[in-house]
């Protein structure tokens, strides 16, 4: 089965924003692949704002969650996979999700090659 976080992540942000609040994003930041300003990571995590007026190119998708945004002045494209999301709550009074644990395959499985098939063969039928 597909892993439920990116259902339940988009569930979140809609909920939060259709209640006029801010959506904070808890990030492992020590997952595989993410990729977030370092010299605001403390303990292995980060909380980033993913709210419509402070972000630009917000995807996500079964995969991840993207944007551009600037820290200190500074733009980035930030890259969070599903796996390295943790939570998402509204900033004005912590009310959101944890996600719960969830098996996530790092890689696609490859395609599984089938069998050669013999050719044809012809027979003369009288």
């Amino acid at each position: 089965m597909l892993p439920k976080r990116s259902y339940l992540l988009n569930a979140a942000y809609a909920w939060v924003a259709d209640n006029d609040m801010t959506p904070y994003l808890l990030v492992d930041a020590e997952q595989k692949d993410v990729v977030v300003p370092t010299e605001f990571v403390k303990d292995g995590q980060i909380v980033l704002n993913i709210g419509m007026s402070a972000v630009r190119h917000l995807i996500m998708d079964k995969e991840a969650v993207s944007f551009e945004a600037r820290f200190s002045g500074k733009p980035m494209q930030v890259y969070v996979p599903m796996r390295a999301a943790l939570a998402l709550y509204a900033k004005e009074n912590g009310d959101g999700f944890v996600f719960p644990p969830e098996e996530f395959l790092d890689e696609p499985t490859p395609p599984t090659t089938p069998e050669p098939k013999k050719g044809f063969q012809l027979k003369v039928v009288k």
